[in-house]
């Protein structure tokens, strides 16, 4: 982590760190959630914060820890931007109240974008993906094969 602390983050930090022990409290924490979000955050929920991302046990958030903590919510923030665009992928290709993509579904959407396949080759494109062994694939199974 220490590679990532450039001297920018560290003049953020040494801000934030208002008693300047090097350490930032959930009470700073709080502090600096306010300015940045302009709301109150619960005493409860910046002390969650602080101990999800304690490594050394002190009650404290070092540099590196408060680093790791907003690289965690910056990949946690991405992750769900990656599933929200998956479901709507998803939601493309699935046969209209079946919650799946069907061969014929499939083919329909193909189609749409000029690719013309014949129902077996959707087949044996679910085929591949299809992990339950349905005919069908899931969202999950979706989410799979576009991580493939």
């Amino acid at each position: 982590m220490a590679v990532y602390a450039s001297s920018e983050f560290s003049r953020v930090f040494s801000a934030l760190d208002r008693d300047g022990d090097g350490k930032l409290s959930a009470a700073e924490l709080r502090l600096c959630m306010k300015a940045a979000l302009g709301e109150d955050v619960a005493a409860e929920e910046a002390d969650r914060l602080v101990a999800s991302a304690d490594g050394d046990g002190d009650g404290l958030l070092s540099q590196e820890e408060l680093l790791a903590l907003a690289l965690a919510g910056t990949a946690e923030a991405e992750g769900g931007e990656r599933r929200r665009e998956l479901r709507e992928a998803f939601g493309m290709y699935a046969m209209e109240g079946e919650g799946c993509i069907t061969p014929l579904s499939l083919k329909r959407m193909l189609s749409r974008l000029g690719s013309h396949q014949d129902i077996d080759e959707c087949r044996a494109m679910i085929c591949r993906f299809d992990l339950d062994g349905d005919g069908v694939l899931s969202f999950e199974e979706f989410k799979i094969m576009m991580d493939a």
